[in-house]
């Protein structure tokens, strides 16, 4: 009970606080800042992994952070260092955290839920930089260095958390990796919809 309590402390305690220090960095660093929060959920979804935080508490938890991100948009009350109006990916991704590690087990779960955090917040400040320094608008563009940087973590994060060959891991992560780079669905929403359809063939 104490290490739970631990766990979901230091883990709620990661978030907040790259909340609270990324509203210093201001709106117009409000494309890293959700890619830093993004990463912010790395030591909550090592406690899931490990069974620190159990999925009873972790699931309702992400579900009711989305709820609270999802009512600032609707009330038009954004927290603009990281939300942006008309954009919801922050409201999928907790969404998606919510539903993936309350169906299916730790270790898929805690795969998908790290690729989701990592590769994606990887990729997004590769992007970054790179427009920034080419001088194009990073909010409307993707580019192969940020898909590069996602796959090289996906297959890490794969290589260390699920079972199977070399070449299946390989084959998630690919296709994880065209499920973000892909322009019609939101990321957050589609690679948690491929990540949960590739469990059934995985």
């Amino acid at each position: 009970m104490l290490e739970t309590v631990a766990g979901v402390t230091i883990g709620a305690s990661c978030i907040i606080l790259t909340i609270a220090l990324t509203k210093k960095l201001g709106p117009e660093w409000a494309w890293i800042n959700r890619k830093l929060i993004h990463l912010s959920i790395i030591p909550a979804a090592l406690f899931f992994y490990y069974g620190i935080i159990p999925r009873e508490i972790f699931s309702p938890a992400a579900a009711l952070f989305g709820i609270a991100q999802l009512l600032a948009h609707v009330k038009n009350r954004e927290l603009n260092w990281y939300q942006l109006k008309q954009n919801y990916g922050e409201v999928f991704f907790a969404f998606s955290a919510s539903f993936i590690t309350f169906v299916f087990p730790r270790d898929y779960a805690s795969a998908l839920l790290l690729v989701m955090a990592i590769s994606d917040g990887v990729t997004g400040i590769i992007r970054h930089y790179y427009f920034k320094r080419n001088g194009f608008n990073v909010k409307l563009k993707k580019h192969w260095t940020g898909s590069l940087g996602y796959i090289i973590t996906a297959i890490i994060i794969a290589v260390a958390f699920l079972d199977g060959n070399i070449i299946e891991k390989v084959g998630w992560a690919f296709i994880l990796m065209l499920a973000e780079y892909q322009p019609w669905i939101d990321d957050n929403l589609a690679v948690p919809l491929v990540g949960s359809a590739l469990y059934f063939l995985y």
